[in-house]
């Protein structure tokens, strides 16, 4: 058993600090268990969400020196005891208490996104798709809305005053599971243009590099919306097409 020193933001929406513990870890705990030993001996208060601790309810993200990270993923064997271990709120989200912030801003985007809409079926009565097609949006469903690619992401982040325009990573992977299943026939390039904000994504993969589940975020879901896009409104064939055939 090894004694680490715990640097853990305390405070709420009217302000805080990082408050220090002392705290021995055994083999094998990861930041969330060495939180709950702080909550259980230490500090009885200390806010803090959680639920599943293995990896899959994306409850528990939070800041381990920085570094957006599931505290229940975060072995301890990746840390020295000679330094402090700092833990923090996800920074982009409205802080609610100590460790816990608000992401209700999440559920309201998601709100905004056309449901799954299938196709006539077949004569037969039957639906047929190829696996191929099935493969390609299947990472996307690993998705455990850590949020931790929307806290990471310099739109949200850097500039609050455009949240309301601008759906995020987490949900361009969300319109990219529909958009790209063989059997959804509605089209979101509208919705991905204006509302949704896509344009304002500059690609430079900083949510790819925190998921957890290691879906591939920008290379897979948002350049492909993005040159969907462009076929759907900036294309010149496309729209003499559409001029011709008289459709706005």
């Amino acid at each position: 058993m090894t004694d680490f020193t715990f640097r853990v933001w305390r405070g709420d929406e009217t302000g805080g600090g990082l408050q220090e513990y002392r705290v021995p870890v055994e083999e094998g705990m990861v930041i969330l268990d060495v939180i709950h030993r702080i909550q259980a001996t230490q500090a009885n208060d200390l806010a803090v969400r959680w639920n599943c601790k293995a990896g899959k309810c994306g409850s528990c993200s939070a800041e381990v020196n920085g570094k957006p990270r599931l505290m229940c993923m975060a072995r301890m064997s990746l840390f020295s005891a000679d330094e402090p271990i700092t833990v923090t709120p996800m920074k982009t989200f409205p802080l609610v208490r100590d460790l816990v912030t608000d992401v209700s801003y999440n559920y309201e985007v998601a709100k905004q996104i056309p449901t799954f809409k299938p196709g006539p079926p077949e004569p037969d009565g039957t639906y047929r798709m190829m696996q191929e097609d099935i493969d390609r949006a299947q990472e996307f469903h690993k998705c455990i809305e850590c949020f931790l690619c929307q806290n990471v992401c310099h739109v949200i982040r850097d500039h609050p005053d455009k949240m309301r325009a601008f759906a995020g990573p987490r949900f361009f992977v969300r319109i990219a599971a529909l958009e790209m299943h063989p059997q959804d026939i509605h089209s979101r390039t509208d919705l991905l243009r204006t509302k949704a904000g896509l344009g304002y994504c500059n690609i430079t993969k900083c949510c790819t590099e925190v998921c957890p589940e290691h879906i591939h975020i920008t290379d897979n879901a948002i350049i492909p919306l993005k040159e969907r896009v462009v076929d759907d409104y900036y294309d010149p064939v496309v729209w003499l097409i559409k001029k011709v055939a008289g459709k706005k």
